[in-house]
C-alpha cells in the first residue's frame, strides 16, 4: 500500500505494522526465493575471502565471520533475530551452538525448521514466527542480528539495542549487520523502494549505529564496513535471476520480477558508487568491573 494507506493501518513500526512490512518484503514466494538467492537462501550480505569466490562460498564465509567474531563455542547460546530462512542457525548448530531464531515472516520459518529438521539439528536449533521482541529468555552468551536494523526505525534504536543488551549474560556479545548510509543524516529510502520492496525500511550512518549502542552501555569492540562484498553479492543475485528468468515470472508474475530486477541491480550500482554501505558493530555487554573477558587483539581471522 502506499505510506499514507499503511498510515492509516497502524503506527510505523507497531507489531501489526511490522508483520505487515516483512511479509510484503519476505513472503512472495519461497521458491522465487530459492531461485534468486541460491542454495543458501541468505538475503543479505556475502563475505568474500577471496575475488574469486562463487556466492555459495561467500555466504558460508560470512557465516563463518560472524560466528567467529562473537567468539562461539560448543554449548554456547545463541539469539539470531531476524533469523531469516535459518542460515545462521544452522551454522552455529552444526558447530555445536544452541541456537534460537526469530523471524516476521511465516513462510521463512516454515522453510527454516524444514531445513533444521532435515539436517536432524533440532535438538540444537529452532526458529520461532514470532517478532524478536516477544523473545523472554535471557542469558544469551551472544546475538546475531543480520539484515534487520533497517526494519527497526532509527527512532526505536535505543529500546531495540537496550533489548539487545538485556537478553546477553554478562561478557556476551553482539554482532549487528546493517545497511548503512555513508552519513548519519535523514534521508528518505525513495518512493519506489518503500512502496514497492521495503515498507518503512530506515537506513541511517554506522556513526549513529555505534552512538546508539554505546549509549545503551554496551561497549564497541570493532566495525568494518562490506560495502564492496554487497554489490558483489547483488551481482550474483541479479545473475541467478537471469538464468532462471522464465521460472521466476512463472512463480510470482512478471511484474514482481521487473521490481526484484530493478531494486537489486540499482542497489549493486548504489553500493558500487558508495550511494550505500554495509556495516559489522561487534560489542559487548561488560560485567559490573567492566570486564569482558575477551582477548587485546581481535581473534578471528578476515
Amino acid at each position: 500500500m502506499p505510506r499514507w494507506r499503511r498510515v492509516a493501518e497502524g503506527l510505523r513500526h507497531s507489531l501489526t505494522r511490522d508483520a505487515e512490512a516483512i511479509h510484503h518484503h519476505y513472503d512472495v514466494s519461497n521458491r522465487f526465493y530459492e531461485l534468486v538467492l541460491g542454495p543458501s537462501m541468505t538475503y543479505t550480505c556475502a563475505c568474500y575471502p577471496t575475488p574469486e569466490a562463487t556466492l555459495e562460498q561467500a555466504q558460508e564465509n560470512k557465516y563463518r565471520l560472524v560466528f567467529d567474531k562473537l567468539g562461539l563455542r560448543p554449548g554456547d547460546r545463541l539469539l539470531d533475530i531476524g533469523c531469516g530462512w535459518g542460515g545462521m542457525v544452522r551454522y552455529a548448530a552444526r558447530q555445536g551452538v544452541s541456537t534460537l531464531g526469530v523471524t516476521l515472516s511465516r513462510e521463512q520459518a516454515l522453510w527454516a525448521q524444514k531445513a533444521i529438521a532435515e539436517e536432524g539439528l533440532s535438538d540444537l536449533a529452532e526458529v520461532r514466527h514470532s517478532d524478536y521482541r516477544d523473545v523472554t529468555e535471557t542469558g544469551f552468551d551472544a546475538l546475531s542480528s543480520i539484515g534487520l536494523t533497517e526494519h527497526i526505525g532509527v527512532r526505536n534504536y535505543p529500546a531495540y539495542f537496550g533489548f539487545i543488551k538485556d537478553r546477553l549474560r554478562p561478557g556476551g556479545l553482539v554482532l549487528n549487520h546493517c545497511i548503512t548510509r555513508p552519513h548519519n543524516r535523514p534521508t528518505s529510502t525513495g518512493a519506489f523502494i518503500d512502496r514497492y520492496v521495503f515498507p518503512d525500511g530506515e537506513l541511517t550512518g554506522s556513526g549513529r549505529i555505534i552512538t546508539e549502542v554505546q549509549d545503551v552501555g554496551l561497549e564497541v569492540l570493532h566495525e568494518e564496513n562490506l560495502r564492496e562484498h554487497y554489490a558483489k553479492t547483488l551481482a550474483g543475485w541479479c545473475a541467478n535471476l537471469v538464468e532462471h528468468w522464465d521460472e521466476c515470472v512463472a512463480e510470482v508474475g512478471e511484474g514482481t520480477a521487473r521490481v526484484w530486477g530493478l531494486y537489486m541491480a540499482g542497489s549493486r550500482l548504489a553500493f558500487e558508487r558508495n550511494e550505500i554501505q554495509l556495516h559489522h558493530v561487534l560489542a559487548a555487554k561488560t560485567d559490573e568491573t567492566g570486564n569482558h573477558g575477551r582477548p587485546l587483539r581481535p581473534w578471528w581471522s578476515a
